[in-house]
């Protein structure tokens, strides 16, 4: 007999941003199940980098700080743009975190999985999907196991997504035209021209022999190296699952650092391509798409896991507040009209990238890179850049005429009648804040579930007196002095916690 499992949500894909997104929800008290097609985890570094933006979010949530446990040494080192040898300085964004933390994606699984089944999740591991059925009440999904039937099915199982398929849903965009190699290894023994510690992206790109490499140090013997060959388009996505030989690593490996340098061991390796291709629209009825799901590129930047894990922030609180009958009208639909913009941009930047960082540029690229170098110098445009690259600098168009709507809070320091503390404390549970930092809401508002009500004060000018902060961090209403009195901030406060979009 065919067993059925029910459940509020199903997510598809137990990666960063699958488990980001359960966590969000079992957090929200939504009763989730996780479905990943592989038996265990694939402890593969892939994405190795968290970038400032994805730092401050998983801080709001206390994650961070398992994960930095598990971080790599590295030399503090600001972001990049193409490799270029200008580092991105974070500070004017006001963050905490100004350099990106680098650690193996699968850990930052293991962190996110553990945190989510300790508040409710459940993960399926062996457990694929094979079909998919929907209707106005929702969804029901066949695996190669149970039936499982749920209000809403995310689908966050990765660029080759099985739901997306299943759905025949279009995924536009530009094929892959060159292909690489990621491998975790060990060497044995190292020319000079190994790095021996993490540090900016521009010391650890090389290119001779026809290869180009980008070598990683993860501590003692250990490296992900990721390489291809100069100028050549042979391979793409048709030829991605051959599988890598130790042959072609070493020579890779001695092209672009010498024949001393030995390969020890190969501990996993993949192919990839520089395809690029989004999905139209991020929700198809009952179901919807989240991080490679919805949209893939090329790893220019280190933008794909934190892209993921951003939608996954974004629609978290979202998806919690319809399946529990608490959200207004188009509140999902939201999710599609902030997150597709956003990822968009990213598309775009790594395309650019892609331009840039050619390890055999043209004579005009050449050019082109040289007076690159020479603007990222200017502050102004490193500011814009490590802003974009960051994520610091991403701002939703909400509602609302103060400036401040739409943007992030940084995190200020606060002191409340329980004593100093931090913005970013306040949304460890999850929840939107309602932050009065001059006494101006008044004592007999009435806030809707999940928004707390916080009376501090704050020696920073966080430019208004009292701001609705959502719970993925973005300030979706804002008074200044001028508007904070009496009955018109009672009903502007309250028809933003209403629609809170």
């Amino acid at each position: 007999m065919l067993t059925e499992i029910e459940t509020e949500v199903v997510v598809a894909g137990a990666g960063p941003t699958g488990l980001m997104l359960a966590y969000e929800l079992a957090l929200a008290g939504v009763e989730t199940l996780v479905l990943e097609k592989l038996h265990q985890r694939s402890e593969q570094v892939k994405g190795g980098g968290i970038q400032p933006r994805t730092a401050e979010l998983l801080e709001s949530r206390g994650l961070l700080e398992p994960l930095l446990q598990r971080a790599v040494a590295q030399d503090p080192a600001g972001g990049h743009f193409a490799a270029l040898p200008v580092p991105l300085d974070c500070a004017p964004w006001r963050t905490r975190h100004p350099y990106p933390i680098a650690i193996p994606q699968w850990q930052i699984e293991e962190v996110l999985e553990e945190r989510a089944v300790a508040a409710g999740a459940r993960v399926m591991r062996g457990t694929a999907v094979s079909g998919i059925e929907s209707d106005n009440d929702g969804v029901v999904v066949t695996t190669g196991g149970p039936q499982v039937r749920a209000r809403y099915l995310a689908a966050c199982d990765g660029g080759h997504s099985t739901v997306r398929k299943l759905l025949g849903l279009p995924f536009p965009g530009r094929p892959g035209t060159h292909q690489a190699v990621l491998a975790d290894i060990r060497l044995s023994a190292v020319s000079s021209l190994v790095p021996r510690r993490l540090g900016h992206m521009s010391n650890l790109t090389r290119h001779a022999g026809g290869h180009w490499a980008v070598l990683v140090p993860l501590g003692g013997d250990r490296y992900r190296i990721t390489f291809g060959r100069v100028g050549q388009a042979d391979r793409t996505d048709d030829s991605r699952d051959i599988p890598v030989t130790p042959e072609e690593i070493t020579t890779a490996l001695q092209a672009v650092y010498g024949h001393e340098t030995t390969l020890g061991a190969v501990d996993n390796a993949s192919r990839f391509t520089d395809a690029t291709r989004q999905l139209e629209h991020y929700r198809a009825g009952r179901v919807l798409f989240a991080g490679d799901a919805a949209h893939i590129h090329p790893p220019l930047g280190g933008q794909g896991l934190n892209l993921g894990i951003q939608d996954a922030f974004n629609l978290g609180w979202k998806l919690a507040a319809v399946v529990q009958d608490r959200a207004p009208r188009g509140l999902l639909d939201s999710y599609h009209a902030e997150r597709h913009p956003v990822g968009a941009q990213v598309l775009q930047r790594t395309s650019a990238q892609r331009v840039l960082a050619a390890p055999n540029p043209s004579e005009d690229v050449a050019a082109l890179r040289d007076i690159f170098i020479d603007l990222l110098r200017l502050p102004d445009t490193n500011r814009h850049l490590a802003g974009l690259m960051s994520g610091l600098s991403l701002s939703y168009e909400l509602p609302g005429e103060h400036p401040l709507t739409g943007r992030r809070m940084p995190d200020a320091d606060l002191v409340t009648e329980a004593g100093p503390t931090r913005l970013s404390t306040l949304f460890g549970s999850g929840h939107a804040v309602l932050l009065d930092l001059a006494g101006t809401v008044p004592a007999g508002l009435r806030l809707p579930p999940r928004v707390d009500l916080v009376r501090a004060t704050c020696t920073d000018d966080l430019g208004a007196v009292a701001l609705l902060v959502r719970p993925d961090g973005y300030v979706c209403w804002a008074a200044d002095s001028a508007a904070a009195s009496g009955d018109t901030l009672l009903a502007a406060i309250a028809g933003d916690l209403a629609g809170m979009h």
